[in-house]
């Protein structure tokens, strides 16, 4: 199976955006789009159809962060919550350990690290002035 490719929802009026033009860039992705697609508490969900920008460490310029998912789902109490999801390797969401055996791996893995940092902050930012959460899955999470 590839890592990346087409979605097809089995229920195309859920998803905001363009139902054809959905593309999944790693399994745990595929995974998820799957679940929000058949779930009855998602009322609504749309993938990389936001964009929010951040300020880069490494350049110190604006770019734009698209975040994984925006699902809308209805509590039992009827009440809509919004939630951004990004997904990632649980590696990716820590700090990154120095390895003098691997001193360029390193580098980039703070790099890295950082511009997900500053990602992170920007969306969350996003997220509190409308009230939204913002969470991070990792293959944890998600249950793979």
């Amino acid at each position: 199976m590839a890592y990346r490719g087409p979605f097809r929802p089995k229920n195309p009026q859920k998803y905001n955006g363009d139902p054809t033009k959905i593309i999944y860039r790693s399994l745990w992705e595929l995974r998820l789009m799957r679940y929000f697609d058949s779930r009855d508490e998602i009322i609504e969900w749309s993938s990389e159809e936001v964009v929010i920008p951040y300020r880069s460490p490494k350049d110190r310029k604006i770019h734009r962060y698209f975040p994984d998912f925006v699902i809308k789902t209805r509590g039992a109490d009827g009440n809509i919550n919004t939630i951004m999801i990004e997904v990632k390797p649980l590696v990716q969401t820590k700090e990154p350990v120095n390895n003098p055996k691997h001193p360029r791996r390193y580098l980039k893995e703070v790099m890295t690290y950082g511009i997900n940092i500053a990602k992170w902050k920007a969306a969350q930012e996003f997220c509190a002035d409308r009230k939204w959460q913002f969470k991070i899955m990792t293959e944890k999470e998600i249950g793979v």
